[in-house]
């Protein structure tokens, strides 16, 4: 078992001199095995270790026993103990979810934040055995390439030495050195389903095929490998497909399926959204055509014009007008305006070739005390800055392509239909800073965290 991880350890560059190491210890054969195998460690990589204990409360003596357990072993070891007594049972009724999902959160949420504190990685016992109940598990609920690369080696500062190693490896090691190890009782129940696929499935898989879970870790590595270049293949089409308005449609259709849906992926990623098979062919549908997919409450997935948008639709009060009314900031539409006043010697200081502040300008003595700033609304029109001609914004936002869904939350500083500026056409011909101006407001729009301008 010790040559296994080791060789695993130096494949994924796993340990560097010095690190710290955050160590899950249960008590059982798995975990206790890691604990050794880094202890072992210990002096070639100068590792600092610490052991994390959680006890879950969940089964009375046997956990108190188990927590005694780890605790004496960290103390014949010279490691950090550190432990959390928690009742996951009360909290996963409190938050309507299931004991197991309760307690792994609370697991790695103890550990991040011990590995935070000591700046160092977390070691997790996973096994090669765990990798192909896990693989079996996502095949269960008909899982892609994702699923079958099961437990990754390494995750952001996630290691598992473990990984490759079997837990009929794991068991010799430790009888083989002596190692004590406690039992946790619940492993033997089928009131799980990954004790179910351990207990039922496996065996009969191993009967057929001895070496089933090392087969299963060959497969998963496979996996990671087509996974990472059809990964690096939907990057590229995403690049190439991305504009200001959002992503050209018919290059996304054109790619193929499994990269299409790897690209959804990763554009649904940054809104929290893993999208189903079934929205992925949705989408698939109206990027040749178009329409809009609802992925989660308020995500959606948009294709017009030609172009394809992931977006959070925002609840926007149609009927809100803020007065003009010499203020120095206005929140609208989670767009953060800044209103800032000056001299017409100070504008002009050395600002006569800056087009953002030019197009976001007005003379401030033109405009009228009942302007307001509200959402667009239909039939508001603007006379465009230097073109001398008036549009209604509606026509205008479709001759700028500015996507449907972008229109109504768009602000506008306006008196009645008649629109004095907008974020994004700018000043009106009406508002323009000219010769005779003698006091010049500057607008700039951003959302409230800071990010864009005008």
């Amino acid at each position: 078992m010790e040559n296994k991880a080791i060789k695993t350890v130096e494949k994924y560059n796993m340990l560097s001199v010095g690190d710290s190491v955050v160590i899950g210890l249960s008590g059982g054969a798995d975990s206790c095995a890691l604990f050794h195998f880094l202890v072992s460690l210990r002096e070639k990589y100068k590792l600092k270790l610490v052991a994390c204990h959680i006890n879950h409360m969940l089964r009375g003596a046997e956990a108190d026993r188990d927590e005694n357990f780890a605790r004496s072993l960290c103390e014949k070891n010279d490691v950090e103990f550190r432990l959390l007594k928690i009742d996951v049972a009360g909290i996963a009724q409190k938050n309507k979810e299931s004991t197991e999902k309760c307690g792994r959160d609370i697991r790695y949420a103890f550990f991040a934040e011990t590995a935070k504190e000591c700046k160092g990685k977390i070691a997790t016992a996973h096994t090669a055995s765990d990798n192909a109940e896990t693989v079996l598990f996502n095949m269960t609920r008909g899982c892609g390439i994702k699923g079958l690369c099961g437990i990754p080696p390494v995750r952001d500062n996630i290691i598992r030495p473990l990984i490759e190693v079997t837990r009929d490896d794991i068991e010799r090691y430790c009888h083989e050195n002596g190692y004590d190890f406690v039992n946790d009782s619940t492993n033997f129940t089928r009131e799980y389903t990954r004790n179910k696929i351990r207990l039922d499935v496996v065996s009969v898989l191993k009967g057929i095929n001895p070496s089933f879970e090392t087969t299963m870790a060959a497969l998963s590595d496979r996996m990671r490998k087509q996974a990472e270049h059809l990964y690096r293949c939907a990057c590229d089409v995403i690049a190439k497909a991305r504009t200001e308005n959002g992503y050209k449609a018919d290059m996304l259709y054109a790619c193929d399926e499994a990269v299409f849906a790897e690209a959804i992926s990763i554009l649904c990623k940054k809104y929290d959204v893993t999208p189903e098979a079934e929205h992925i062919a949705l989408i698939r549908n109206i990027c040749s055509f178009h329409g809009a997919v609802q992925l989660k409450r308020n995500i959606f997935a948009v294709s017009n014009q030609g172009y394809l948008r992931i977006i959070k639709m925002e609840s926007h009060h149609e009927n809100e007008e803020i007065p003009f009314n010499d203020r120095k900031t206005v929140v609208i539409n989670n767009k953060k305006i800044s209103l800032s006043v000056m001299n017409i010697d100070d504008f002009y200081n050395g600002e006569k070739n800056n087009k953002f502040l030019f197009n976001n300008s007005l003379d401030y003595d033109t405009i009228p005390l009942s302007a307001v700033f509200r959402n667009r609304k239909s039939g508001d029109r603007i006379c465009l800055r230097n073109r001398n001609v008036t549009k209604t914004l509606k026509k205008l936002f479709n001759e700028m392509k500015i996507p449907k869904d972008e229109r109504e939350s768009v602000v506008v500083l306006c008196d009645g239909e008649r629109v004095l500026w907008t974020e994004r056409t700018g000043v009106s011909e009406d508002c323009r800073v000219t010769a005779k101006t003698k006091k010049v407001l500057v607008l700039d729009c951003s959302n409230k965290n800071g990010k864009g301008r005008g």
